[in-house]
C-alpha cells in the first residue's frame, strides 16, 4: 500500500484533512455564501450514497467509442446533486454529466460532475471525487470538489481563496524539483491514444519529469495541485464539466493557468475541445513545462 508521502512529497488524494465543515469551511457572509454551503452539502451528500455504494457499482452502458462509461452511482450521485440545488436555485441552468443541459434562466450554469472517475470504480478502483461547479458569464465563480473515500472537501469561491479543512490551500512550490517535477495528465476521452500531438507532448513530459500522474479523476488532480503535493498539471483538450470548478480551486490557490502557446487559460466548459489544452503551475516548475508545450509545436 502506498504510504501518504513518498520520498518526492508526493501525497495520496485526500491525505490533507477530513471534511470542509472543520476550520477550513469558511461559511462567509460574501458574494455565494449560500451557493458555496448548498454546493458542499450536495457533494458531501452524494459522497456519502456512492461510499455506501461502492462495492455493488455496475456499468450500465459505454460512452461514444467506448473509453468512457456510466455507471449506476453516476446516476444516483446526480439524483441526489439536481434533486437538492435545484430546489434550492430553481431558476439557475444546469449541466450535469448525465442528464445534460437542464435550462433555466439568467447566465449562471452549474456544472455537476457527480463522479469524477467513473472508469476507476468500473474496476474496484477507490479514486473519485465529486465536482460541483458555478459559472456566471462564461467564468468559474465558486468550485467544490469532495473526495468520498476520505471524506475530504476543498472548495473556492472566485477571490476568496482556496480551502479546505486545515484553512487556504497553499499551492505548489515554484521552484522545480532537482529530480523533476511531479506532474498530473489528462486528456479528453475524444483524444484517441494515437494522437500524434497528445502521444508527443506526453512522451517529452515523462522523460522531463520524476512521476506523471495519469488518474482518470482530474478533479483529485487539481485538489492535489491546489494543496501543492503535486507540481504541476497539463491537460490536452480535456473535458469541459469537470474543468471550471478544479481549475478555480487551483487558481485560487495561486496556480498559474496557461495555454500551450504560453498565453493565459481560460477554463471554459463550452466550445471546441481545442480550446481546453492547458499548463498548470508555478515559477520555474511552470516555464520549464510551457518550455515542453512549446518544443512540441503548436496545436
Amino acid at each position: 500500500m502506498m504510504s501518504p508521502t513518498d520520498a518526492h512529497g508526493f501525497q495520496a488524494p485526500g491525505s490533507q484533512g477530513r471534511g470542509s465543515r472543520g476550520p477550513g469551511f469558511r461559511a462567509h457572509g460574501g458574494p455565494y455564501a449560500h451557493e458555496l454551503r448548498a454546493a458542499v452539502s450536495a457533494a458531501e451528500h452524494a459522497g456519502s450514497l456512492l461510499t455506501g455504494s461502492f462495492a455493488r457499482a455496475r456499468t450500465l452502458r459505454h460512452k461514444g467509442a467506448g473509453a468512457d462509461v456510466a455507471l449506476d452511482l453516476d446516476l444516483l450521485a446526480e439524483e441526489a446533486i439536481l434533486g437538492r440545488l435545484r430546489s434550492a436555485f430553481p431558476g439557475d441552468r444546469f449541466l450535469s454529466e448525465e442528464a445534460g443541459l437542464l435550462d433555466g434562466n439568467g447566465d449562471r450554469t452549474w456544472l455537476i460532475d457527480p463522479l469524477d472517475g467513473s472508469n476507476n470504480v468500473a474496476i474496484g478502483l477507490p479514486a473519485y471525487a465529486v465536482g460541483i461547479g458555478l459559472v456566471t458569464g462564461g467564468r468559474p465563480v465558486l468550485g467544490v470538489v469532495h473526495e468520498p473515500v476520505t471524506g475530504s472537501t476543498w472548495h473556492a469561491v472566485t477571490g476568496r481563496g482556496a480551502h479546505g479543512a486545515a484553512g487556504p490551500l497553499p499551492g505548489p512550490s515554484s521552484r522545480l524539483p532537482a529530480s523533476g517535477p511531479v506532474v498530473a495528465w489528462t486528456q479528453g476521452y475524444s483524444v484517441g491514444r494515437s494522437h500524434p500531438a497528445a502521444s508527443c507532448l506526453l512522451g517529452t513530459l515523462e522523460r522531463l519529469s520524476w512521476r506523471v500522474l495519469q488518474l482518470w479523476a482530474p478533479l483529485l488532480a487539481w485538489t492535489m495541485l491546489a494543496r501543492g503535493v503535486i507540481d504541476g498539471f497539463v491537460g490536452f483538450e480535456a473535458e469541459g464539466i469537470d474543468l471550471p470548478a478544479g481549475a478555480l480551486l487551483a487558481a485560487e490557490a495561486g496556480v498559474e493557468l496557461r495555454t500551450l502557446s504560453g498565453g493565459r487559460f481560460e477554463p471554459g466548459y463550452a466550445g471546441p475541445a481545442s480550446a481546453r489544452s492547458f499548463v498548470a503551475g508555478r515559477g520555474e516548475t511552470l516555464e520549464a513545462l510551457l518550455g515542453v508545450a512549446r518544443a512540441v509545436g503548436p496545436r
